[in-house]
Parts: structure tokens; sequence; C-alpha cells
């Protein structure tokens, strides 16, 4: 009897390290093969939030921001121990010009607990609305939340918006979902910013200094007011 118990708790508690490894937010790192899909997913995403009826106010103010981090597939599955991450392209608008830079890659991931069951997968954009976000996201490596503050986005055509450095819109299947990422982690993926660029790149170098281009990315940039 004791050793079917001893059994179970190991078993119960190997499952829980691997769920926690799985939920962490190295998940993003498995999301897509390489930067190029990234950017192409993106596109389609951010156009399919420009056409959505519920959408309304990102459309009309998309323009106001300094700059838009788009994440096209943000998975979160759990089992008591929840986690969610994903990939996402950033790009970053001159405020003398009003010239879009080209995307700079990162990863987005969060770790939960509690009673959860399932998995899903959610599209998700930030609007990075003041200088501090976007300084925030130039950073190795930032808390939502905490080195930036974060709420939601709102929906439709109402005119009200939460005062916030970062504003967070999501769907899950097409339709619009509450959403809530304060906590998430944010950080650079250096690796792909080199491959894509074809050198070493630094953030501030695709998004502030705007000195690097990829014709890849044109459709999407090119879709940003």
């Amino acid at each position: 009897m004791m050793e079917m118990l001893r059994r179970v708790i190991l078993t119960a508690v190997g499952f829980l390290f691997l769920s926690a490894c799985c939920a962490s937010p190295m998940l993003a790192a498995d999301d897509f093969s390489k930067p190029e899909e990234l950017v192409a997913k993106a596109t389609a995403v951010y156009k399919s939030f420009l056409g959505d009826p519920n959408m309304e106010w990102f459309r009309k103010n998309v323009k106001k921001a300094k700059g838009v981090f788009i994440v096209p597939q943000m998975l979160k599955a759990g089992f008591f121990i929840g986690g969610s991450g994903g990939s996402g392209a950033l790009l970053a608008q001159d405020s003398k010009t009003g010239k879009w830079s080209y995307p700079a890659f990162y990863t987005m991931g969060s770790i939960s607990f509690g009673l959860q069951v399932g998995a899903d997968a959610s599209e998700i954009i930030l609007m990075v609305m003041s200088d501090k976000g976007l300084q925030a996201m130039l950073s190795t490596e930032f808390k939502l939340g905490g080195d930036a503050t974060v709420a939601a986005g709102p929906v439709g055509a109402t005119n009200k918006a939460q005062t916030a450095d970062i504003l967070a819109f999501g769907r899950s299947k097409g339709a619009f979902i509450g959403l809530s990422v304060e906590g998430a982690v944010i950080a650079p993926r250096e690796k792909w910013n080199t491959e894509y660029y074809g050198k070493p790149v630094r953030p501030v170098d695709i998004l502030v200094q705007q000195n690097v281009e990829n014709s890849g990315a044109d459709s999407l940039r090119q879709a940003l007011p």
C-alpha cells in the first residue's frame, strides 16, 4: 500500500514538473520555427484585428501608439499548474517622422498556479502608448505591470480607455476575450533578430535607430497607419 502511494506521489510530482517546464516562457521558442513564419502570421492577425467590428477603438487609435507588439499565437495549457507562452513581433513608430520600424522579435510568457484544465490559443496585440512602455520593451527583460503599467484595451466604439503604458487586446478563435496579461515576462529573441537581419542587432537598432531592414516585413509595415 505504501509502495503504491509512493509511486502515485512520484508520478504526480513528475507530471507537475513537466507541466511547469512546458508552461514556462520558453514554450514560446517552439510556436514558430522561423522568424519569417511569425512575420507572415503577425501580418494576417493584425489585418484581421483591423477588420474586426469589436476592434473599432483599436483601429481608430493605433496610429497614436508608440509601438505595436503582435503575438499571433499565445499558447495556454495546464493541469493544476498553468502557463502561457508565445513569440511576437514589435514595431515602433518614429515620433518625428511617423515611420514604422521593421520588427524586433520577442518572447512573452508566464506561469500561473491554480485549478485549471485544458489548452487554448489566443491572438494578442499590445499597443504601447507611452515612452515609458517603449523603453521597457527595449530592456533585456521586463514584466508587464511591474516595469510598465498594462490594462485591457477597450472594445467596440467606446472612446474611453484606461490610462496605461500598454493596452492589451486579445481574441481566441476569432472572438474577443477578456484579457489579463499583467505579470507576463517579455524578453528579446536575440538569435531571431540576428537571423532575420543577417548580423548581430539590438532591439534599439531595429526600433529606434531603424538602421536595419528586411523586405519580408514590408507588408506588415504598410498595414500600419
